[in-house]
């Protein structure tokens, strides 16, 4: 790992969260304004509030503000949880610095956020969106076509014009 910390990977399913935990930490040292992360992180994200809402995960109330703005602008939800200090300790390792899962069928999506944020502490402000890249059944409708999905990507979009200003429609 870029951070210089051993890592115990309690789950082969889950290998994807050290890579990214690595990107995210790349970039943190640039000290980006803000530093946004999409990718599937778990599957506790889509069982806690299935496949039309992805989760959100954000260490910055105004940026999530903003995101939450953007989201009732496009019609296209998602819903913040939290980073919550306590189940940071199902982290801890016997065998190394930090433990990249929790306790199995304990707040996954969580205990996972709470993993990549350690990698993300040099970012002033850090939000992931646990996006999926797959829809099972459903229709399809505006930034989510037939098949795929797109979930967030709409609000993204809104978020970083209405931020930094870009591109009118």
């Amino acid at each position: 790992m870029k951070l210089m910390k051993k890592v115990e990977n309690g789950n082969t399913d889950a290998e994807g969260r050290l890579i990214l935990a690595d990107a995210i930490y790349e970039a943190a040292c640039f000290k980006p304004d803000i530093l946004i992360d999409a990718a599937t992180l778990t599957g506790a994200a889509r069982v806690a509030l299935g496949p039309e809402v992805p989760v959100v995960f954000s260490n910055s109330d105004d940026t999530w503000a903003q995101l939450e703005a953007a989201a009732k602008q496009e019609a296209d939800p998602m819903w913040r949880l939290p980073l919550w200090p306590g189940y940071r300790k199902q982290l801890d390792s016997k065998v190394a610095d930090l433990s990249s899962t929790g306790e199995p069928g304990q707040a996954g999506a969580i205990t996972a956020a709470l993993f990549l944020q350690e990698f993300a502490k040099a970012a002033p402000a850090w939000v992931h969106i646990d996006t999926a890249g797959w829809v099972a059944g459903g229709s399809s409708g505006p930034g989510r076509p037939e098949g795929g999905e797109a979930l967030g990507l709409r609000v993204l979009w809104r978020f970083l014009q209405d931020r930094y200003g870009g591109l009118s429609e």
